[in-house]
């Protein structure tokens, strides 16, 4: 088993607050890291997908005292919102920490039920799919690592799968699970044809601006309606919307968002490319290389440093601006294993005044290339990161 490095976040938010919750998108992992958390102590797990185990919450109160003193875990709690309200007393009667661990797809209900019922006792936790860091410490992975984690994603059936084709067909049926199923259980009364036209034309805009009146002219959808289908693919933690960087300059900045799919295998299964040959000869290779590892850092990183692009209406743009307290870090990313840089970059460099910054390339050493620049690998960048 690939070991998640959620899990020591996760055993000290237990440690803290009386509710965990792990939130992220169907078949990432979320049940089996539970019951990895769940053999640290005395432990109950019920799937409320599973009708005898909501069969157990009937009477929710007298569930919770027969397991006094051990770690209740509720997996697709989405499945029971109405249980939230009782939660709440249920935790103050016992007054500690570690109780509950929650799992759930995210969906504005479920955040905003327990949001607002469970505030000030549950704590949030964000699992996605496998991360490079993840997988590199899998022996016998090496080099492969990363070129599988791009090619396929890093949802677990889809990056162990025994071959490219099956990994493929995994990734064709998930996305078909979740428009027909999944969706629907959320509440959320959309035909799966038209998200799925949808959900395409973001994988072919991926890592570019956000138009929605663009978006929906191509759909026959008005642009309210394409900003709705975004926040559902957005809260349900399938795409990232990129805000532009604030900065206080005379010029004049572009002030869209950008959108990317956070998963690249699910980005190559929409645009039909089934292996590592035909991403490499696609136009997408660059943009899906930019997803990658925007989606690894901020991953890396949680929620300390604010996240965003740079882009001015001349042309000057940076991939990505990190930003904490009065720090900035800027990441260019090139999907070639000689990069190079435009004059546009080092202008961007010096309108916000950074002096460190890097280009994530794959290649097999870092090295300078001059005003506190260094191309390096995802890895090594991911590692001076998190320093």
């Amino acid at each position: 088993m690939i070991k998640r490095a959620l899990f020591r976040h996760a055993l000290q938010r237990l440690r803290e607050s009386p509710a965990v919750a792990i939130l992220g998108p169907r078949q990432c992992g979320k049940s089996t890291l539970a019951k990895t958390i769940l053999q640290t102590r005395p432990s109950c797990y019920l799937d409320l997908e599973r009708p005898s185990d909501r069969a157990k919450l009937q009477d929710p109160e007298a569930f919770f005292h027969l397991q006094k003193d051990r770690l209740v875990c509720l997996d697709e709690v989405q499945r029971a919102p109405e249980i939230f309200p009782v939660l709440r007393s249920i935790l103050d009667e016992s007054g500690g920490n570690g109780q509950l661990l929650v799992l759930g797809s995210a969906s504005p209900d479920l955040l905003r039920q327990s949001s607002e019922t469970l505030a000030g006792r549950i704590s949030y936790l964000e699992l996605g799919p496998f991360s490079l860091p993840e997988i590199s410490k899998v022996k016998g992975t090496g080099k492969t690592a990363l070129r599988r984690l791009w090619t396929r994603g890093g949802f677990p059936r889809s990056y162990l799968a025994p071959s490219d084709s099956a990994s493929f067909t995994w990734r064709e049926d998930f996305i078909r699970t979740f428009l027909e199923r999944d969706i629907p259980q959320l509440g959320i009364r959309i035909p799966a044809q038209t998200l799925h036209r949808f959900w395409q034309m973001c994988a072919h805009n991926h890592g570019q601006l956000l138009n929605s009146s663009q978006l929906g002219q191509s759909l026959g959808l008005s642009h309210t309606t394409v900003r709705s289908y975004v926040d559902i693919l957005e809260q349900t933690f399938l795409i990232r919307v990129l805000p532009p960087f604030e900065a206080n300059l005379k010029k004049r900045l572009v002030r869209s968002p950008k959108i990317y799919l956070r998963d690249c295998g699910l980005l190559h299964a929409l645009l039909g490319l089934p292996s590592a040959q035909v991403l490499f000869g696609h136009p997408v290779y660059g943009v899906s290389w930019e997803g990658l590892v925007i989606e690894n850092i901020l991953n890396a990183l949680g929620r300390e440093w604010q996240a965003g692009f740079y882009r001015t209406s001349a042309g000057t743009e940076l991939d990505l601006v990190l930003e904490r307290g009065g720090e900035r870090i800027a990441v260019e990313c090139k999907a070639s294993t000689s990069p190079t840089v435009s004059k546009g970059f080092w202008t961007a460099l010096d309108d916000l005044r950074i002096r460190k910054a890097f280009i994530a390339a794959p290649v097999s050493s870092s090295y300078p290339i001059g005003r506190g620049v260094r191309v390096m690998p995802l890895a090594n960048l991911l590692a001076e990161l998190r320093r």
